[in-house]
């Protein structure tokens, strides 16, 4: 792989990253502090749906965001070549 393609493969990488993390930050700490008044207007399962993504709902978000970094670093090391196929 030359030099060019393995910086592009990590700028890529990088911004898969950074993406990600922004939608966590926004599900749980938007959700779960900012929004919070607004949210608990609505109910789920009983719960204010604010309290709900403060304890819950950040933590599905991150465990399927792992599941879509995991789709899209595949696609990506298909792209580049690091597949090992």
């Amino acid at each position: 792989m030359s030099k060019s393609n393995a910086k592009a493969y990590w700028r890529e990488n990088l911004k898969y990253l950074f993406i990600l993390l922004a939608i966590w930050f926004v599900v749980s700490y938007g959700a779960g502090i900012l929004f919070k008044d607004a949210l608990n207007e609505i109910r789920l399962g009983g719960f204010k749906l604010g309290f709900w993504f403060a304890q819950q709902g950040s933590i599905y978000v991150f465990v399927i965001l792992i599941f879509v970094y995991v789709r899209l670093m595949n696609k990506l090391d298909k792209k580049y070549g690091y597949d090992g196929e």
